[in-house]
């Protein structure tokens, strides 16, 4: 459709980490770092990792947890290096069938709350069944990058 696609994803690793009773803008930030020193060395084999995208942030409605997750890079799928933190824990996502929304711009948490609503009203239009009490946001960008940055929000099919 114009206004959103429909993605299939495979079983991946991610490493997360879950910030609670902060706003979410507060949760990212910190949840960003967490995971940035993870990437940076924090973690059993002391390893360096690079930086993939996106940063995802899962929201789950009328809750203050927000769980932050950065991908981990397809050569460390297989045995992603354990965190020596102990907020900081790699899971695995299933497979699974997302909508997804795109828009440009630099997206503040009600930015992305207005992309999940209007997404979720056109999958309502649309007969579309899809898990309505979670969506994640998903960042591409640096926060240094200026112009025709890429944000998304997902939900998940049913």
């Amino acid at each position: 459709a114009k206004d959103y696609e429909l993605r299939q994803y495979e079983t991946a690793k991610w490493v997360s980490t879950v910030i609670r009773g902060e706003t979410q803008k507060e949760a990212m930030r910190q949840g960003f770092w967490k995971l940035f020193h993870y990437i940076q060395g924090k973690n059993e084999k002391e390893m360096k990792i690079d930086m993939t995208v996106p940063v995802t942030c899962l929201v789950k409605s009328g809750c203050t947890d927000f769980k932050i997750s950065f991908f981990v890079p397809f050569e460390h799928q297989d045995s992603p290096p354990q965190p020596t933190d102990s907020d900081v824990f790699i899971e695995e996502r299933k497979a699974a069938a997302l909508f997804v929304r795109s828009f440009g711009g630099f997206a503040s948490p009600e930015k992305y709350a207005e992309e999940a609503d209007a997404l979720a009203r056109t999958l309502r239009n649309r007969g579309q069944p899809f898990h309505e009490d979670f969506f994640y946001t998903a960042g591409y960008d640096s926060p240094f990058k200026l112009f025709n940055r890429h944000n998304e929000v997902w939900y998940f099919k049913k």
